[in-house]
């Protein structure tokens, strides 16, 4: 049997308001988050990575690169982006990761793709809380699109569908780095 297609879709557009620099820029363990963040994506093909702010002050990366000229907007028009990006790739399913998530690793992400089938929803869970990465089916692409928009990305959608909860306690810490001092 065939495994399916996973794509990797790496969020790393914002400009960090709270955070006061572009996340992507952030220095984190000898390199950028962004950096971090994409090698959890390893093993996922295509890999996409959204930028915005400070897009061109990211050094090249080993995937392709989408500038969102909205990134602005929000979440929502950086998701849209990386999804029309993914549109022509042979994918099943992809992977959402925001650039924010430093204890989000490679072990989160296999865990989630393993999971991939066209019509696949699901999220990763940490102590029962819905977090990321997520998986979307290709069949879903379109409707999440649609309703991605300003500082809101697959929300709205996954709230309307049936969304499988996958623990991912054991293997990752879930939480979003707001501020610098939660990049420990």
């Amino acid at each position: 049997m065939a495994v399916p297609r996973v794509a990797g879709l790496l969020l790393a557009a914002g400009g960090g308001r709270r955070f006061g620099m572009p996340k992507a820029l952030a220095p984190y363990r000898g390199g950028l988050l962004v950096e971090h963040a994409l090698a959890a994506l390893e093993g996922l093909s295509p890999r996409v990575v959204v930028l915005g702010a400070g897009a061109d002050e990211v050094p090249p990366l080993p995937a392709e690169v989408v500038v969102n000229p909205n990134w602005a907007s929000g979440l929502g028009s950086s998701l849209r982006a990386g999804l029309a990006a993914l549109a022509d790739s042979a994918a099943v399913a992809v992977v959402v990761l925001p650039v924010d998530t430093p204890g989000v690793g490679a072990a989160a992400v296999r865990r989630l793709a393993a999971l991939a089938a066209p019509d696949a929803l699901a999220r990763a869970e940490y102590g029962g809380r819905p977090g990321h990465p997520v998986l979307i089916g290709r069949a879903h692409w379109a409707g999440v699109a649609e309703l991605a928009v300003g500082d809101t990305g697959a929300s709205p959608y996954l709230a309307r569908h049936p969304v499988r909860g996958v623990d991912c306690a054991d293997l990752a810490d879930g939480a979003d780095a707001d501020r610098p001092e939660q990049l420990t």
